[in-house]
């Protein structure tokens, strides 16, 4: 009787650790993908892109914003107080604003650049985390069908292990009645 218990119990000692030895190799896999995520090899810029992106980046901010409103306002200053007005660029500026709708055709299109690229970046980024997401509910269903296949052996072994004490009573409960 100790031997079945002795070997009941190293059986199951031998399913634990090789249900530990799966879980951790898993787990093992999960973490190479992540850090293969994390860290990506670095992007490649050519030289129009680095541009773009340089220009996006100073023509969204503040430091634009108001060099550009200091030179706007010089130049209307200028050509307002200036002794010849008709030199350079008199009342109704139209150099200026021939200057102004250059810089916006340019700048809106480079921007744009920039903005799909990042937009690109943003969508392979999201591709990514969906496949992080997809593979982690993959393992824990994968965890949850092990620990049901736990339960079943161990439900299957106490089945077993009643069964046995039972026929152990009914042995003992015979002797008793010869007695």
């Amino acid at each position: 009787m100790s031997k079945n218990i002795d070997d009941l119990l190293k059986s199951e000692a031998e399913k634990l650790s090789k249900l530990k030895q799966i879980v951790q190799q898993a787990i093992d896999e999960e973490k190479l993908i992540v850090e293969s995520l994390l860290h990506q090899p670095k992007e490649v810029l050519n030289l129009g892109q680095r541009i773009s992106d340089r220009v996006a980046s100073f023509g969204g901010s503040w430091k634009f914003i108001i060099s550009f409103s200091i030179i706007l306002t010089c130049w209307i200053l200028f050509n307002s107080l200036a002794p010849n007005k008709e030199d350079f660029d008199p009342y109704p500026f139209i150099l200026m604003n021939l200057v102004l709708s250059t810089v916006a055709a340019f700048q809106a299109p480079i921007i744009m650049m920039s903005q799909n690229r990042k937009e690109e970046k943003d969508r392979k980024r999201t591709e990514n985390d969906h496949l992080i997401n997809l593979k982690a509910e993959l393992e824990v269903r994968s965890l949850h069908q092990k620990v049901d296949l736990l339960l079943e052996e161990q439900i299957q072994i106490l089945f077993e292990m009643q069964a046995e004490q039972l026929i152990i009573l009914k042995n003992i409960d015979t002797k008793l009645e010869i007695k």
